[in-house]
């Protein structure tokens, strides 16, 4: 098992990776082409104190994160927050066209701005890298600009305005992966409904002998491990496909599995509570009606008198 060593500053990621110096010390800006690839940094995993949002091609190795690796040959995004581990896997030759680049940015640069928690709201950092984000020529075009823009004002003058005029930049930027993130989810639909097939199907096996009261409720980590998913981009992924959340849809599949049991079962709210794993049946309840509108023995009732 590879050791995993963690860089603290922007500095220290320049000094192992052949830079020069940033110019400043909480924010920088890597051509990808000028990274000296030095056996160290394959021998290892790595995590950083700092942000990393970077667009490469031929990256001349497999980025592995978790289990899963990825090969960059192809232009792809990706991003990777602090306390994030990640590796590179090296391969045989080194590629004479790799290109791209990288924006590092520490916590501390964003702090007294509405990005300092506001950057917390776009998922994407907490997908795997094997969901990274494919952009088409026009939309990497959108994004070198925008980074163009960053560089100017980073090589220019620093005055009072400069870190305001940066932090609108790095917004605008994880604005447009947000759009083109979902992009990808729309184009992908065919892929996501099979996902959606999957999840169905996992979530009837998860109740296929009705011992969920021995498993608990079932949790999207449960899910997401089994579909080879982060929890974020599941999430991420549903709600482009039916509006609902990763947490939503499992509730209204449990609502829906509760109305069947009440509907053509003789059990006790108690029982068919503990069968789809509540530990109390006042939580069942209360998440029954708040769905419905209805309490369990209201639904049964009315149901009856249908019938």
């Amino acid at each position: 098992m590879r050791k995993i060593k963690k860089l603290k500053t922007i500095t220290a990621f320049h000094q192992t990776r052949g830079l020069t110096p940033p110019e400043h010390p909480l924010i920088s800006i890597v051509n990808y082409t000028d990274i000296q690839m030095q056996p160290e940094y394959f021998d290892c995993k790595w995590t950083f104190d700092f942000y990393l949002i970077a667009l490469k091609k031929n990256i001349g190795g497999k980025v592995m994160y978790g289990q899963q690796s990825y090969d960059f040959d192809e232009g792809v995004m990706f991003f990777i927050a602090p306390g994030q581990v990640f590796g590179i896997e090296q391969i045989t030759g080194t590629p004479a066209n790799k290109s791209g680049w990288m924006l590092l940015i520490h916590p501390d640069f964003l702090w007294g701005t509405p990005l300092a928690g506001g950057i917390k709201k776009y998922e994407y950092f907490s997908y795997a890298i094997h969901e990274a984000l494919f952009v088409s020529k026009k939309e990497e075009d959108t994004l070198m600009d925008i980074i163009s823009n960053i560089e100017r004002e980073y090589h220019a003058n620093i005055d009072k305005f400069s870190q305001g005029i940066i932090i609108s930049q790095i917004e605008t930027l994880l604005n447009y992966s947000d759009r083109f993130y979902n992009r990808q989810f729309i184009t992908r639909k065919r892929a996501g409904h099979q996902m959606l097939e999957q999840l169905e199907s996992l979530f009837s096996a998860y109740f296929g002998e009705d011992i969920a009261g021995k498993k608990g409720l079932p949790r999207v980590q449960y899910f997401a491990e089994r579909l080879n998913l982060s929890p974020k981009y599941l999430s991420s992924m549903l709600k482009t496909l039916t509006g609902q959340t990763a947490q939503q849809f499992i509730h209204e599949q449990l609502i829906e599995l509760a109305k069947e049991k009440l509907s053509v079962t003789s059990l006790s709210v108690g029982e068919i509570a503990y069968m789809l794993g509540f530990e109390h049946s006042q939580s069942f309840n209360k998440l029954f009606k708040s769905k419905t509108s209805f309490s369990p023995l209201e639904f049964r009732k009315s149901f009856d008198q249908q019938n």
